[in-house]
Parts: C-alpha cells; sequence; structure tokens
C-alpha cells in the first residue's frame, strides 16, 4: 500500500483530499498541531503526526518511508497582527517539507501554491500558468508569501526533487469551517448582511474537485509543471445571483463604488492596527477587488483530466452544509 505524506489534512482542501487519498487505498500520515481546533483533526483512518511543520527534525522522521507527499499547508488570512508567522510558515516551511522529501527519497511531491501566486491580467481577460508576473504584483502579505514559497520550491528541481505545482483558485463547498474569505460571503449572505456588492470577480471550483486535481496531478502532471485548478468565472453579483437560486434568499442588487469601499477598509486597517483585532473590512481583500481574478484551468482539464462539477452545485452544497452546522456571520 503505497503512503502519502499530506501537511495540512485538517484543513479545508486537505481535508477532502486525505478522504480521497483514503478512498484510493492510499495509507496517510497527516500532520497537525496540537493546538489544532479543526473538526476534521480525529478522523480515524489516518496515522497523525502532532508537532509544528516548522521543526524540520520532526518533519523529516514524520515523512520517513512515505511514498509522495502532498504539501497542502499554508497560512492563509487576508490579515495578520505580524505577518512574521505568514512567512515562517508559507516560506521556510515550504523548505522544511521539500528539503525532507529529498532526504527521505519520495518519489514526487505536489505542492499546493495558489492563483494569488500568479500573474493577473486587468483587462477582465482570464490568465493562465504563463501570464508574466513578479513580487511587486502581489497584494499582500499571503499572496507575496506564496510567490516566494513557489520560488524556493522552484530550486529544488535542480535538486533532483520531482515536483508538480498546483494552483487552486477559489475553492467552495462543504467542510469549510473556518470559514475561508469566499466561505465568509456565503455566510454573510445566509445572515442577510451583504446589503451591497463591488464590481469585481472570481474563479469558482468544487473543493472536491481540487482534491481530485492533487491525485491527477500527482498521477499525470509532468514534473516541474503548473497547473491551475480552477472552474467558472464569475462577477460577484452572479454569485449572489447563484446563491439566491439555491438558499431562496434574495440577493441584493445594489452594488457600491469601489472607492468607499477602500476607503472603509483603510480606516478598518488602522483600528486594527491599534487594537490588534481582525478588520472588519480586510483591506487586502478590497485591494484585490480591483481587478477580476479570473483564471483559465483548460490546462489541467486538457493534460489532467480535472473535473469541472457545476458550480451552482458546489454554492448548493455549501450553503447546506453552512446551514446544518449552524454557521451565522457573528460566528466568523
Amino acid at each position: 500500500m503505497p503512503t502519502a505524506f499530506v501537511t495540512g489534512g485538517t484543513g479545508f482542501v486537505g481535508h477532502h483530499l486525505v478522504q480521497l487519498l483514503l478512498g484510493n487505498g492510499w495509507e496517510v500520515v497527516a500532520l497537525r498541531r496540537g493546538d489544532s481546533q479543526s473538526p476534521f483533526r480525529n478522523e480515524e483512518g489516518i496515522r497523525w503526526c502532532v508537532g509544528d511543520l516548522r521543526d524540520r527534525d520532526f518533519v523529516r522522521r514524520a515523512m520517513a518511508g512515505s511514498t509522495a507527499v502532498f504539501h497542502v499547508a499554508a497560512d492563509y488570512r487576508l490579515w495578520a497582527k505580524d505577518p512574521i508567522d505568514m512567512y515562517a510558515t508559507n516560506v521556510a516551511g515550504t523548505g522544511i517539507v521539500l528539503e525532507a522529501a529529498l532526504a527521505n527519497g519520495v518519489d514526487r511531491v505536489v505542492y499546493t501554491s495558489t492563483v494569488g501566486a500568479l500573474g493577473a491580467r486587468n483587462n477582465g481577460l482570464p490568465a493562465d500558468e504563463e501570464t508574466p508576473r513578479c513580487l511587486a504584483d502581489m497584494v499582500g502579505h499571503y499572496k507575496r508569501s506564496k510567490y516566494l514559497a513557489e520560488r524556493k520550491a522552484e530550486g529544488y528541481l535542480s535538486a533532483g526533487l520531482d515536483v508538480v505545482f498546483v494552483h487552486p483558485s477559489t475553492p467552495i463547498g462543504p467542510g469549510d469551517y473556518k470559514p475561508t474569505p469566499t466561505g465568509k460571503i456565503i455566510v454573510d449572505f445566509l445572515s442577510q448582511r451583504l446589503p451591497a456588492f463591488v464590481d469585481t470577480g472570481l474563479n469558482l471550483i468544487h473543493v472536491k474537485d481540487v482534491a481530485a486535481g492533487h491525485l491527477l496531478a500527482l498521477e499525470r502532471g509532468r514534473t516541474g509543471e503548473k497547473y491551475i485548478l480552477g472552474n467558472k468565472n464569475l462577477t460577484l453579483s452572479e454569485i449572489l445571483l447563484m446563491l439566491e437560486d439555491v438558499s431562496g434568499i434574495r440577493a441584493s442588487r445594489r452594488r457600491l463604488p469601489l472607492g468607499p469601499v477602500l476607503l472603509a477598509a483603510q480606516v478598518s486597517e488602522v483600528i486594527s492596527r491599534l487594537t490588534g483585532k481582525e478588520p472588519l473590512i480586510p483591506l487586502e481583500g478590497v485591494r484585490m477587488a480591483k481587478n477580476h481574478m479570473y483564471f483559465d484551468a483548460s490546462k489541467a482539464v486538457r493534460d489532467l483530466g480535472l473535473p469541472q462539477t457545476p458550480v451552482w452545485l458546489a454554492l448548493r452544497e455549501a450553503v447546506d452544509w453552512f446551514r446544518s452546522h449552524g454557521y451565522t456571520a457573528s460566528r466568523c
């Protein structure tokens, strides 16, 4: 039985990946922090290793004997009081995991990046894996840290490590327990706390398709290649109308100009710096909204066979999951 070593196995994407691996006959070794509050932290069938991703010796020992590595873990936040921790996990942690993979002689690593670390177009057209990008294009610490982490991962190719890169767009679906920023939009919508919206756009994909894309990248991906795991490009207005259809709650038709929202986010940022509390309106999120974050996943569909579950179904499953678990905006 092959053994998969998974970081981030208690997370939104990682949980679905772990379940997929178990269903396909893999033995799974997964890392989790000792203070993890994830509802998935004690699921059966997984050999859990409790420790810190940034502990070099711990990671190397935990990974020993693994056939493949899925490095899914990341510190994903749009605001952090001290962003140093984000770089320690996303950049330094990636180096530790890949160094351990090289030392343990694993067959292949699937590294989970993000479309946020790719180039973006400001003309509304979708970007792909070859769209030019540089560090100066990265908005905020999360994107910058993931961009730098990807460059670090690329450096291990020359050392002989077989690495394939996957770039999920915006996963949605059941199990988004934190929730992610997009999941927060759904929760706020269900709580009828979205009286207006801004003109932006996202590429949505079912989280189960993202998990499938990881396993397909392991099986069919080419060493050193990047694959966007995405599906449908939608404006925020279109997403809200889909949510209206699947939830029965009327979506707002009121669109706000970005300028006043940006100003409010700047004020919120100042307050957060003084109080240490997360801002009500994350400035990084508003800055990202300036461009429609559209992406072309045709390479992954063509070369990997990436599934394309209808986005409305993913939204309906997300809505059902949030409702069944009692989520409200105040909880988030």
